[in-house]
């Protein structure tokens, strides 16, 4: 596992989606992103969110 696969932080997630980091955290907290906690952080794999992104944009 490469740690640059990892994005750690809100404004990390924001900044690969390409949106601000309080739609981030709005999409969040809705479960609308797949993120998980690594100490406490909110966290994503970018390899998960090109995936949910393309799931997305077929819908």
């Amino acid at each position: 596992m490469e740690s640059m696969e990892i994005l750690m932080g809100a404004n990390a997630i924001a900044t690969q989606l390409g949106i601000t980091r309080r739609q981030t955290y709005k999409l969040i907290y809705a479960g609308e992103i797949p993120t998980f906690k690594l100490g406490g952080t909110v966290a994503a794999r970018k390899s998960v969110l090109a995936k949910w992104l393309d799931e997305k944009a077929a819908a």
